[in-house]
């Protein structure tokens, strides 16, 4: 039947639990908002491509109620906003995935770098992050529980993978996600992040100006497998969930081993 879950009632992991996600109209959100509806979770899908972000949330699963909300989430009022338009609908806020990103220009010479291609850059990356967080610290503290869950990146633990400013607002995510996991854990709320390696979202499409064969060909360490925007949702589903009540200011790797390998020094696999 359409519309109806495939999950059964006794696997929906979410099941009660209301989530808003930053980004969730198109890629990585996306993926992730369909699979908390599947889980039983209330969305809130928060973005500012309005008719991707309802057609979204028009399509989730039809047992678990969903919305849409309009926010920009270098606006701290569009932020507060979202926040409290959660909570007025589906009366409290259990998962914040702070998920909105842009990758900017990919400018590798720092001499060619502007100052306000870099602030745009950190403005979405980082101020959003730490805009959602502090919105959803705000209404989780009365509760003394919740799960606060970031987008970082594989750039947020190496560099020299892609652009200064998108490097910079990585590794800005995983420490405000340590920072905040330090101060919030007094209150019960779990604030972790991920770090996927590269996903052949839209966004990242024009970045690198590759179609799903060419991201298919891209480097990677773990043969015969791909990454996908499901597989980072899945693992976001995991930090969402009861499963992981004992996780925080943990940062997700999702890699294939990637950035644990040198390749131009690596000994392994040399005739592979």
């Amino acid at each position: 039947m359409a519309g109806v879950s495939l999950v059964s009632a006794a696997a929906r992991r979410l099941e009660g639990k209301v989530a808003l996600i930053t980004g969730g109209a198109s890629g990585i959100g996306e993926a992730t908002a369909k699979i908390f509806s599947k889980h039983g979770a209330q969305v809130v899908i928060a973005d500012i491509q309005d008719d991707l972000g309802y057609s979204v949330s028009k399509n989730l699963d039809s047992s678990s109620p969903s919305s849409y909300v309009h926010c920009d989430v270098t606006n701290e009022k569009d932020v507060e906003n979202a926040v409290n338009a959660a909570v007025s609908k589906y009366g409290k806020l259990d998962i914040m995935f702070n998920n909105a990103g842009i990758t900017g220009v990919n400018k590798t010479n720092i001499l060619d770098n502007l100052k306000s291609e870099f602030e745009e850059v950190i403005n979405v990356n980082l101020l959003g992050v730490f805009l959602g967080t502090k919105h959803a610290a705000r209404v989780m503290i009365p509760s003394r529980r919740g799960s606060i869950i970031n987008t970082a990146s594989i750039c947020g633990s190496i560099g020299g993978v892609t652009s200064h400013a998108y490097t910079s607002s990585k590794h800005g995510v995983v420490g405000l996600t340590r920072n905040s996991a330090v101060e919030l854990g007094a209150f019960g709320i779990r604030v972790n992040c991920v770090s996927p390696y590269i996903v052949a979202t839209p966004l990242a499409k024009k970045l690198l100006k590759l179609d799903e064969e060419g991201f298919q060909a891209l480097y990677s360490n773990l043969k015969g497998s791909h990454l996908g925007p499901n597989d980072v949702g899945e693992a976001v589903l995991y930090l969402g969930s009861d499963e992981s009540k004992y996780v925080s200011g943990h940062d997700l790797v999702i890699d294939g081993g990637f950035t644990v390998v040198n390749n131009g020094f690596c000994v392994f696999g040399k005739s592979v």
